[in-house]
């Protein structure tokens, strides 16, 4: 691994998308007003990290603890993920941008909704301008253990499992490292989102709901992992010749 701190943009930017909730509080709104609210950020980021030059972008729409909260949420984040695809999928096919899923092992995803799903994973899968990823019905644990499955099932003996090995057991595995990990609404959680993944990614916490995300707030979060510093466990390039002085 190289030093990539101060270096070009990310690569790999992943987002929390958290605060609609407390977005649609403030205003004496729904819940799922929030999450409404919230399609315009999600094209915000699109266009932004487009323009920006950002190869991946991930964002958590929904996560395998969602199931538990009211079922009247539940159905509008399944209908939000719907709705997404049906409007911005023709225009991300144009736009050159790949569209995938993490996640969707649930059953209780409605059968339109993996059709959908399907659908805009087949249109898309040659595009090569961005890959874009919403994790849906998504854990990071859940997609670790499904990892683990996939080697017990192949009769993988123990001491031929490596983390290079494991990863090309998970559901993607061309999904590079995350670069940058974006929470919004000031949370300082990463609540079971791409463990795997972020193992050295550079974390940004940003104090705004995420309905009132635009991007202006990803430049922000670019420009803070652009004067960072990333060592990948080691003490640094600059270090080193300091301390050999």
């Amino acid at each position: 691994m190289t030093e990539r701190g101060a270096l070009g943009v990310p690569a790999h930017v992943a987002c929390i998308m958290d605060g609609n909730g407390r977005w649609a509080q403030q205003r004496g709104l729904r819940r799922i007003d929030g999450h409404s609210a919230g399609e315009a950020s999600i094209r915000a980021i699109i266009d932004a990290a487009r323009g920006a030059g950002i190869q991946w972008l991930t964002l958590f729409a929904f996560s395998t603890e969602n199931w538990d909260r009211p079922v009247a949420e539940v159905d509008h984040l399944m209908e939000f993920l719907r709705r997404v695809i049906r409007r911005r999928g023709r225009d991300l096919h144009q736009r050159g941008v790949r569209v995938r899923v993490l996640g969707r092992a649930d059953p209780r995803i409605p059968d339109d909704v993996h059709r959908a799903i399907d659908e805009i994973e087949q249109r898309t899968r040659a595009n090569t301008r961005m890959t874009l990823t919403f994790a849906f019905d998504h854990g990071g644990r859940q997609e670790i253990v499904d990892g683990v499955r996939r080697l017990v099932r192949r009769g993988m003996p123990d001491d031929a499992i490596t983390e290079a090995v494991l990863a090309d057991h998970l559901q993607y595995p061309d999904m590079p490292d995350v670069d940058l990990l974006i929470r919004t609404s000031g949370e300082y959680r990463i609540s079971n989102f791409l463990l795997w993944h972020i193992a050295y990614a550079e974390l940004v916490f940003l104090d705004v709901l995420w309905p009132d995300f635009r991007a202006r707030h990803l430049h922000e979060a670019i420009d803070i992992y652009r004067h960072r510093s990333r060592r990948f466990g080691s003490v640094g390039a600059q270090q080193v010749t300091e301390e050999s002085r």
